[in-house]
């Protein structure tokens, strides 16, 4: 079948069509859960077919193929348990002649699915599409009924499109769900340019094993495979594939990940859970080590307290770093990633602005510079990239990318590459976004530590601990000719940080001067 099935329509607009069949554009991104199962459903049916014709090619009919996979499992790689009526039916026909309790049929047709491969378990089981909330169906057959017709409509078989096509287009349904999902969307969602420019600054290898704490919906972890097939100039699947590994807490974000996988054609363990708390990658009762890792963990996460650090098993806070204030997290997950890497590892991590400057220039100690400081002085940061403003979907402040290497070439060492990119990005709707020159700018800049006038310096560390430890590119690289401003957003999460400082400083000292009377 040609790949153009589906009226000549795009992918991305064929997905985004059947998302917006439920209740139009604006409703959509609330029914993700629903959305996305579906969707891989419809490529785990077209995907079985195609095996079912390669058997039934070999043994004389479909019915006999049906009856061998059934049979033995390991001839295809997702055994489906629809079988229609007429053999030569397509497998998704069962969920699409459903009539009548259509959301109790789609339901059970899912958990049959998922009880017969193990690794979908959890992934496409977890979803009621005949869930009710005060009496009322969240989707009510008629909205149901109308999604599965859209989903119909395009075949997503092997022969119709390539798993890094779906793949793509599935990321793209992904994007504009977080379009729509305000503040949630940064749970599950990195803008992809800067996922790619990380992936590439990285230079993940083949076989290298890739580790993604705050893992989302996947897409850094998905980003590091991609960039590194395309480093291997064309040689794609000869060469060994990374092995990929996540951590997910909302366990709707972890079977988006699985799918997101799945559908890139790409094979990861990705676990459920707190990382901070209870992180589930382990070897020899300690943290297992990785040659990468990339994150983007919620920004200036405040629920976690200095008790957290102190009862850590794993060493992840080294005395001299350690908790880094209640208010902000991020060093701390800083920590973690440093703690996760091998002796040769490098790490990108997505960080709010003001973590790279916060306590700079104050009177007395600050728990986050002193963090910050620990990492420069250990040699460990090799470079800094200030973002653009409004790229993330849950907030329009700049956000910057550190990078890590536990093994710094030796003419670097003593020196952090600083580049702010602030002025690196093209207009959009409803988002600012970094074209593809932008991209390719920057990575090789950060790869090849190009010094670039309003663009990117090498600054030592002197200037660095002469600056009190302010690690941003914004404080060393001026971008325009005019006296420059921080960023709004940037002073004020600094001051909020300050002020939450003062106030653990003050119960503290209440707290000794009610002990000594």
């Amino acid at each position: 079948m040609a790949s153009n099935n589906g009226k000549d329509k795009s992918l991305e607009s064929w997905i985004w069509d059947a998302a917006c069949s439920i209740r139009g554009a604006k409703d959509a991104p609330k029914y993700k859960d629903y959305i996305l199962p579906l969707i891989f459903t419809k490529r785990l049916c077209d995907v079985f077919d195609d095996e079912l014709n390669r058997i039934a090619a070999e043994v004389g009919s479909r019915k006999k193929a049906f009856q061998l996979a059934k049979a033995d499992h390991k001839l295809v790689r997702f055994y489906l348990p629809l079988v229609p009526d007429d053999p030569e039916q397509p497998v998704w026909s069962i969920i699409r002649k459903l009539s009548d309790k259509i959301g109790e049929g789609v339901t059970t047709h899912m958990r049959a699915i998922a009880r017969e491969n193990p690794l979908l378990q959890g992934i496409i089981d977890r979803v009621d599409f005949n869930a009710t909330t005060h009496g009322q169906r969240d989707l009510d057959d008629d909205r149901l009924s109308n999604l599965i017709e859209a989903i119909s409509t395009k075949r997503l078989g092997l022969d119709d499109v390539e798993a890094d096509i779906i793949g793509k287009s599935y990321e793209y349904l992904i994007r504009k769900f977080a379009e729509g999902g305000g503040q949630s969307a940064g749970e599950f969602y990195t803008p992809p340019e800067v996922g790619t420019i990380m992936s590439r600054v990285l230079q993940p290898e083949p076989g290298m094993e890739i580790y993604d704490p705050t893992c989302g919906s996947g897409g850094l972890l998905i980003k590091c495979e991609i960039a590194m097939e395309e480093a291997a100039k064309g040689k794609k699947r000869t060469v060994a594939p990374l092995k990929l590994y996540g951590q997910e807490t909302i366990a709707e974000t972890w079977a988006m990940a699985n799918m997101n996988m799945i559908i890139h054609d790409m094979e990861g363990q990705i676990e459920i859970g707190d990382t901070f708390k209870n992180p589930k990658f382990r070897s020899k009762g300690k943290l297992r080590t990785f040659d990468r890792v990339v994150a983007n963990p919620m920004w200036n996460q405040d629920w976690f307290t200095e008790a957290d650090y102190d009862n850590d098993e794993l060493d992840r806070f080294p005395a001299g770093a350690g908790f880094p204030g209640k208010s902000s997290a991020d060093w701390g997950w800083v920590q973690h990633m440093h703690a996760s890497l091998n002796g040769k590892g490098r790490a990108a991590v997505v960080l709010d602005t003001g973590a790279v400057s916060r306590g700079s220039g104050n009177a007395g100690t600050n728990k986050e510079k002193t963090v910050r400081q620990w990492f420069v002085d250990h040699d460990l940061i090799e470079s800094v990239l200030y973002l653009p403003e409004n790229l993330f979907y849950n907030t329009t402040a700049p956000g910057i990318v550190l990078f890590l290497n536990k093994a710094k070439p030796k003419a670097r060492l003593g020196k952090v590459f600083l580049v702010n990119a602030s002025q690196v990005f093209a207009k959009g709707d409803p988002k600012n976004f970094i074209p593809d020159e932008g991209i390719q700018r920057l990575a090789d800049t950060l790869i090849g530590w190009k010094e670039e006038e309003k663009l990117s310096r090498i600054v030592d560390h002197a200037e660095l601990k002469k600056n009190d430890y302010n690690i941003s590119p914004s404080r060393y690289i001026h971008t325009s000719d005019a006296e420059t401003y921080r960023p709004i957003a940037e002073i004020v999460a600094e001051l909020k940080a300050i002020e939450a400082e003062a106030r653990e400083t003050d119960k503290a000292l209440k707290e000794i001067l009610e002990k000594i009377g």
